[in-house]
This record gives C-alpha cells, sequence and structure tokens, in this order.
C-alpha cells in the first residue's frame, strides 16, 4: 500500500480527535520497545473481543502495520485469545516517543503532552486503556481510571473537577503504589457524557456502558446530588486578567487547579473566549 506524504505529516496531530485518542490510548496500554540499531516496535495486546479499535488504529496510520492473533492459556481462563496490533517504522516510533511514549516500561513516566491536544478525547483514549465505567456492586454508576503517573493523575483530576464540578485528591495505595481516580453518581454521569460523545472513537463496551450509566436516576430517599459550580463569563473574564492561577483561585474562591485548568482551556480553544 502507498501512503501519501501528507497523511505521514499529519500523523498524531493531537489536535485531531481520533489521533489524541490514539495516543492516550497507546500511553496506557501500548509499548515501544528498542532493537538493535534501529530496529523496534510498537505493540498494543488486546483481547480479540476488542479487535476493532486496533483495526481502526490501523487505518489512521500511514506507515505499514499488522494485527495477528494468539490463543494461550492465562492466570484468568484455560484458552485466551488475544489481538496484537505491530508497528514498526522508525519515523512513526520517533514521531511517538517525542510527544511523550517512553521506550520500555512507562507506567509512572508517562504525561499529558507539551503540544496542545484535544481534551477529552486524549482522556477518553487514557480511560479506555487503563480505566473502567460500569456500575457498582450497589447499583451505582461510577467512572475510574488507575494509573501509576502523578502527572497523569492530576491532569485527569483536573479534567473531571472542570467537566463534573467535583474535585479530587488522590494518593498513591499502599498496596501498589497506584493512584485509584474515581467519580460516581451524577459525576460519574457528566464525566462519561463528555468523554463518549456521539460518533467518538473508542472501545465499543465502554461507549456502550457510558450509555448505560446515562440512564441511571438517583433512587428517592438518596443524598441530594452535588451540584456543580459552573464558570460564568465574569469569572472567565477576571481570570484572564489577572493570568495567575494561584492569585486567580484566591480571587474567585476557586482552587488553584481549577484555575490552572480553565486558563488553559480558554488559551487552547477548548472552550470559548468571554465576549
Amino acid at each position: 500500500m502507498a501512503f501519501r506524504e501528507q497523511d505521514r505529516r499529519r500523523f498524531m496531530d493531537l489536535m485531531v480527535p481520533e489521533y489524541a485518542y490514539m495516543f492516550g490510548f497507546l500511553q496506557a496500554d501500548g509499548h515501544l520497545a528498542k532493537g538493535t540499531g534501529q530496529k523496534g516496535a510498537l505493540s498494543v495486546e488486546l483481547s480479540l473481543r476488542d479487535v476493532a479499535i486496533l483495526r481502526a488504529f490501523g487505518e489512521l496510520t500511514p506507515y505499514r502495520s499488522s494485527i495477528t492473533e494468539r490463543t494461550r492459556s492465562t492466570n484468568f481462563a484455560a484458552t485466551h485469545t488475544s489481538a496484537t496490533w505491530k508497528l514498526c517504522a522508525l519515523e512513526a516510533r520517533t514521531k511517538l516517543n517525542a510527544l511523550g511514549l517512553p521506550y520500555g516500561r512507562k507506567s509512572g513516566a508517562i504525561a499529558p503532552p507539551r503540544v496542545e491536544f484535544s481534551g477529552r478525547d486524549y482522556v477518553r483514549g487514557l480511560v479506555d486503556g487503563d480505566g473502567s465505567v460500569g456500575f457498582t456492586g450497589k447499583g451505582q454508576p461510577f467512572l475510574a481510571l488507575t494509573t501509576a503517573s502523578t502527572a497523569i493523575a492530576a491532569h485527569v483530576c483536573d479534567f473531571g473537577a472542570e467537566t463534573t464540578g467535583v474535585e479530587r485528591t488522590v494518593r498513591r495505595n499502599a498496596r501498589d503504589g497506584v493512584y485509584n481516580v474515581l467519580w460516581t453518581n451524577e459525576a460519574a454521569q457528566r464525566l462519561a457524557a463528555t468523554l463518549y460523545h456521539p460518533d467518538c472513537l473508542a472501545l465499543e463496551r465502554k461507549q456502550a456502558a457510558a450509555r448505560s450509566i446515562a440512564e441511571w436516576a438517583r433512587p428517592e430517599g438518596m443524598r441530594a446530588a452535588f451540584t456543580p459550580r459552573r464558570w460564568s463569563p465574569d469569572e472567565d473574564r477576571v481570570l484572564l486578567s489577572i493570568n495567575a492561577p494561584t492569585a486567580a483561585a484566591e480571587a474567585l474562591g476557586r482552587t488553584m487547579q481549577s484555575c490552572n485548568l480553565r486558563l488553559w482551556r480558554l488559551r487552547t480553544g477548548q472552550v470559548p473566549l468571554p465576549t
């Protein structure tokens, strides 16, 4: 197959929603390995039920890649069939590495890209790779992300706070040293609706779970839901005028993290500037 040079130049433009999602997913569930000389490969191994997302990655990638299947026994099942997408092109690997996908072990080293990117699509990629959406044992909706990266945990907490109005402060758990970021009930519904918007690129089963939790209604007698504090145009103007998250937080009675994320969203066009 012949690939056009302009497609390769556009590859991993993170302002394109599909590439922002794909990059988040690769940071969460991909593995970038170095070989001798210029050899190496990017690989993603998933259960065969999720092979559709690997095919989508192949279609988005203007370099030769392949998908293979294998069946083996695991600790969880006597037979398990998985699919692996593999990309070897040095040019593609170099671009991914420069954006923030490390070679080798990466769980604690990954961080949000240092270039502009489509925020909700990037976070959805992280959740599809290392998160979960569904109902708790008590029948309450939830959306969660597990990560070993402090930078990723902080970014997702800030994104969730801006989206839902519910702030999360997380610490590494004592058992395995990872962060578990969790939203439940209406906050989970709001976050899932933002991330899993119609016709977005996503794992079909998590897209279906997001649709399912959207139908949940708070049972009668359950304590009232938290009402998020929305940003007003006047607050946006004050934030832009002060142009410093810490000082703006004191002036507006908000957290520094919330002001920092809102300022970034205004600067990058994620939300419209106040008129």
